[in-house]
């Protein structure tokens, strides 16, 4: 039996030339210089991060007394057998670079992960059921926006103890506001929209309404603020390493090797410009990522 179609039933010429979804994304992102160079940059140092021990030959925290400050390679008296020099205890810069950047990546993702999970419940909570919800997240975030995130860190890491997973833990508890800010004022604009209203009029449970119709629309914000909090967590981690309450010797850390360097400085300037650099190179990287997310994925900024 033959089968007819009709001639409205056929894609148009242009619907056949026009570009999928897909292609449209993919040209977007290819096309953001700040997307390319920062994924590009961070994905390089979590690659070099996660295969560190096949990248060098020394232990970061086997010390050599008799090699102590061996200048890095691109000075005279520079040696292969330590590319980036040493410190004043003997231990390979390279090698603890390396391992290095993981303390940092580890500690900068788990945190934005503890906050973000705190915060975007609250942010959502306060934002679509509003009232009494809102004003009891509204006031968690004002008290925590009055109390300074370094001097309470230092505060309860000196009370309590310093270690890795107590850094984390505090910086997690404490790095939630700006998710909840963010979050709030996000769900709010969608919350009366159309398709709220229509999925609540087809009587889809509030969970199903957060998950499907609020949590999508306000995905490109959470990515923006996520992003942001890597760095600013990665940055706090070494501003209290630098200050002897973070990660504590003689575990590899960006910030503490710029600590333990700084009384050098002027003589033997790599022992905090290497480290540095470092922790320069990832914080930009994050934050090329994170703006070019954003432009890629919002609605006012696509083509």
């Amino acid at each position: 039996m033959a089968i007819s179609s009709s001639p409205d039933s056929l894609p148009s010429v242009q619907e056949l030339l026009e570009p999928s979804p897909g292609e449209i994304l993919r040209k977007r992102m290819f096309g953001d210089w700040g997307l390319m160079i920062g994924g590009g940059v961070l994905l390089f140092i979590i690659v070099m991060a996660v295969i560190a021990p096949v990248l060098t030959w020394h232990d970061p925290l086997d010390q050599d007394l008799y090699n102590k400050y061996v200048p890095p390679i691109w000075h005279e008296k520079g040696t292969w057998d330590h590319p980036f020099g040493t410190d004043k205890f003997g231990r390979d810069y390279y090698a603890r670079i390396l391992f290095g950047a993981r303390v940092s990546l580890m500690i900068g993702f788990t945190v934005m992960a503890i906050s973000g999970v705190i915060g975007t419940a609250m942010g959502v909570a306060a934002g679509y059921f509003g009232g009494r919800v809102d004003m009891f997240v509204t006031y968690l975030i004002n008290t925590r926006l009055a109390m300074p995130v370094i001097l309470i860190a230092l505060a309860v890491i000196a009370l309590i103890g310093s270690s890795l997973e107590v850094v984390i833990l505090v910086l997690g508890f404490l790095l939630w506001e700006r998710f909840a800010l963010v979050m709030r004022s996000s769900t709010q604009q969608v919350r009366n929209l159309d398709y709220v209203a229509a999925a609540e009029a087809a009587g889809c449970t509030t969970m199903r309404i957060l998950m499907t119709e609020i949590m999508p629309n306000i995905m490109n914000n959470l990515i923006v603020v996520a992003t942001l909090e890597v760095a600013h967590a990665v940055l706090l981690e070494a501003a209290l390493s630098f200050l002897g309450l973070g990660v504590q010797p003689p575990d590899p850390s960006w910030g503490l090797m710029i600590a333990e360097g700084k009384t050098d400085m002027y003589f033997k300037p790599w022992v905090i410009a290497i480290p540095g650099i470092g922790l320069f190179a990832m914080l930009l990287a994050i934050n090329l990522l994170g703006d070019g997310i954003r432009d890629v994925t919002a609605p006012e900024n696509r083509n």
